[in-house]
This record gives structure tokens, sequence and C-alpha cells, in this order.
């Protein structure tokens, strides 16, 4: 049973990963996104680089969790559309398991680039250089928060119309709380390290919560 299901779970992530980076414009998508947003705010703010350098954690962050938001919209809707859930649930993974690995291959289409793209952005906008490796590590924390919290989204607004304007005012609250502490983090200070710290146990925290309101959501969505 064991080997059957481990065996199940490294096809769906197989497959998975594969779809998050072809389908819908893969990767490409959110990092564009994700750079659009970070360009369009300094050039309506100016070159000032005392402005710049004041927001570029704050405003890097912002753009990781709308871009991480973005890829996930219809993390999935596309298998409900298509039945595929029907056949996952006869499977030998639990629900909670299937949203797992989906959102690890998701994570690992998009998110994990979007987060090795955050202190590069941050120094761009005059962020500080040696708050870069403690900016990545962040960044690869909040992005697999915002990734599991966005899979609880994405799970209760399955089948709904809109579902993704209901899904943002679902989890953009759950955002905030990374978002404030890793501009923190980025910003330095003495305090860098307990930032790092909550964001680690906010990261776990969804870890081990996130999977479970996922299958809940999963079984009312199908039911």
């Amino acid at each position: 049973m064991l080997k059957a299901a481990l065996g199940a779970a490294l096809a769906l992530l197989r497959r998975d990963l594969g779809l998050s980076l072809t389908r819908g414009g893969g990767p490409l998508l959110a990092a564009g996104f994700y750079l659009t947003l970070t360009a369009m705010v300094p050039l309506s703010l100016g070159p000032d680089p005392t402005i710049l350098t004041r927001i570029a954690p704050g405003l890097a962050w912002l753009a990781l969790a709308l871009s991480s938001l973005m890829a996930l919209e219809r993390l999935f809707e596309r298998d409900y559309e298509d039945g595929l859930f029907d056949l996952l649930r006869q499977g030998p993974l639990p629900l909670e398991a299937v949203a797992l690995v989906k959102i690890a291959a998701q994570w690992l289409g998009s998110g994990l680039i979007l987060a090795i793209m955050t202190p590069g952005i941050m120094l761009v906008l005059g962020g500080r250089l040696d708050m870069a490796l403690n900016g990545l590590l962040a960044a690869l924390l909040g992005s697999l928060s915002f990734a599991l919290i966005g899979g609880v989204g994405a799970a209760l607004a399955l089948g709904t119309r809109k579902g993704g304007a209901l899904m943002a005012l679902l989890v953009l609250p759950f955002y905030a709380p990374p978002v404030i502490f890793g501009a923190a983090l980025m910003a330095g200070g003495a305090a860098h390290l307990q930032a790092l710290a909550f964001l680690a146990a906010y990261a776990l925290f969804a870890l081990a919560l996130g999977p479970v309101a996922m299958g809940a959501a999963l079984r009312h969505g199908l039911s």
C-alpha cells in the first residue's frame, strides 16, 4: 500500500510539475508579472535612490505575494473541470496528499523561481547587499507559505464563479504577516533574525494545516 501511494505521488508530481512549466505560460508569466510590477512603482516615483531604498523590501515582497497568488489561481480548477479528481479519489492517495503534491509541483515550477528572483530585484531597487542571502532564505520560506495558503484559497473557491476574485479575498489577509516580516528582514536591523524565525514558523504552520484544510475543502467542492 505504501509503495503504491509513493508511486502515485511521484507520478502526480511529475505530471503537475511538467504542466506547471508549460501550461498557461508557465513560470514566465508569473516572472513577467513580478518584474513588471516591481518596475512600475519606481518609474512612477522617479529615480530618487533614497525613496527606492526605503520602499525596495516592501515592494519586492508585495510583488512576490501577488505573483505567487496569480500562479495559484487555477491550481485545482482545471483538474476539477476535466474530471481528474474523480479518478484521484479512487487512488491510493488521500485528497490531503494529492493537494500537497500539487502544491509542491506548483512551488517547484514557479514559486521557487520567484523566490530566487527576489534578492536580485531588491538589490536593483536599491536594497542592501549584505541582506541578500537572508533575503533569499526568507523569500524561499515566504513563497512556500504563499503556495500553501493560496492552495487553501484555491480549494475553497473550487467550482465557484469568479473564483480568482474569491480566492484573493480569502487569502490576502493571511499573506500580510509574511509580507510584513519579510520586508522587515530585508530592510535589516537588529530584529532580522527574529523575522526569519517568524517566517520559518509561519511556513511550518502552513505546512501542517494547509493540506488538511485543502483536503476538507476539496471534499466539500467535489460532493
